[in-house]
């Protein structure tokens, strides 16, 4: 559109992800964020002063700021705002377009926009007692949607969308090792871009390996029939983590030849909460339609793999392209730190169209970040390098 502000992603970063209980165990959600925001202002070469909010995307908290926390901690001025979006597994996408809007509208020049989120840290969830006398009962997490809404299990959901398309284990499984085939090729090249935490010494990824389909078969079934059911290798681990990215307005760049990423286009959109895996599709043919794109115009697009059914089925739909799809490896490989996620699939959007990592050409650069999130809700981003 003629004379629309444009954001575009100045830089972008993510810790390394790590299985709940695992190296990063020990810290906060917003202690995890906060090493990744002080790299991103360093990467872009700014002053902390010209931040103007902080948007971070947290799912397991259920209260106070992670985002206010993690900007102190990063050494941003105590001027700038700082929000924390919880849309569940869509909050670090969501967080993101929430900054492009800003930027868009006017209402600000530089935003650091992401999710952090600490499964091994996170509250212990409990109902308080209604009456006197009674004790709290624990639960592993809130409703997504109200009574007259179908709310199933999410490892439920997905089995049945297994069993609705016929999507074998022994197809899930090929799928689960080819993602960490895809993540194992991409470690070297991604080494120096993740932010290492000196509580932690990690590196990479952690939960990568040379997974065989021998093995990702042996697992039981977790839910579903013999068949189609899903087991451990197939479902994406509870993991800690936290990626953001720096935003700014395309007309206050200086110039000095860094790689962007222009937000071409973004939307938030919701679906039928019986079946949330789904909901990426439409909003994907949304999302391209309003940008006067095609599928086959994506050299990358990163798919949320919560469950390797539903990274199949929304890839189907969709017509994705094997190759393009989650070029560095996808969530089955690395864990899914739930506000975190849609942010890890900016990063990685980055990594491969701006920075041309994993073999990446100068012709390859539109592609797609696109996640699904308990109660029917989705989230994407199009993006083009430039």
């Amino acid at each position: 559109m003629s004379g629309k502000r444009q954001a575009v992603i100045v830089a972008a970063r993510r810790t390394a992800v790590a299985p709940r209980g695992g190296a990063l165990s020990p810290l906060q959600a917003d202690e995890l964020a906060a090493p990744v925001l002080a790299q991103l202002v360093g990467d872009a070469g700014i002053s902390p002063d010209r931040v103007d909010h902080v948007i971070l995307g947290n799912a397991l908290y259920g209260g106070g700021n992670p985002a206010r926390l993690a900007a102190l901690r990063a050494g941003l001025p105590e001027s700038v705002p700082a929000l924390t979006v919880d849309t569940q597994c869509c909050s670090g996408l969501d967080a993101i377009l929430l900054g492009t809007r800003m930027i868009e509208a006017g209402a600000a020049d530089c935003v650091l926009a992401g999710g952090t989120e600490s499964f091994s840290r996170s509250p212990i969830r409990m109902h308080r007692p209604s009456a006197p006398g009674e004790q709290p009962v624990a639960y592993d997490r809130p409703a997504f949607a109200p009574p007259a809404f179908e709310d199933p299990d999410l490892a439920e959901a997905a089995a049945r969308l297994a069993a609705e398309r016929g999507i074998s284990r022994e197809s899930q499984a090929g799928f689960a090792v080819t993602s960490h085939a895809k993540a194992l090729a991409a470690v070297d090249a991604l080494r120096e871009r993740l932010v290492r935490i000196d509580a932690a010494d990690l590196a990479r990824d952690a939960f990568s390996r040379g997974l065989t389909a021998r093995t990702a078969l042996r697992a039981p079934v977790l839910a579903g029939s013999p068949e189609t059911g899903l087991n451990a290798a197939a479902i994406a681990c509870e993991a800690d983590g936290a990626a953001a990215v720096l935003l700014m307005a395309e007309e206050r760049l200086s110039g000095k030849g860094h790689p962007v990423l222009r937000i071409a286009g973004g939307l938030s959109s919701g679906g039928d909460p019986a079946n949330p895996a789904l909901a990426p599709v439409g909003l994907a043919e949304a999302l391209l339609e309003s940008c006067g794109l095609k599928v086959e115009d994506l050299a990358a697009v990163e798919l949320m793999e919560a469950y390797a059914v539903q990274a199949m089925a929304t890839a189907e739909l969709l017509g994705l392209e094997a190759a393009a799809l989650n070029p560095l490896g996808g969530a089955l490989a690395r864990g899914h730190p739930i506000g975190a996620s849609g942010a890890v699939l900016a990063v990685q959007l980055f990594e491969r169209l701006a920075r041309k990592v994993g073999g990446a050409t100068p012709a390859q650069s539109r592609g797609m970040a696109l996640i699904a999130a308990a109660g029917g809700l989705a989230a994407g981003i199009v993006a083009e390098a430039c």
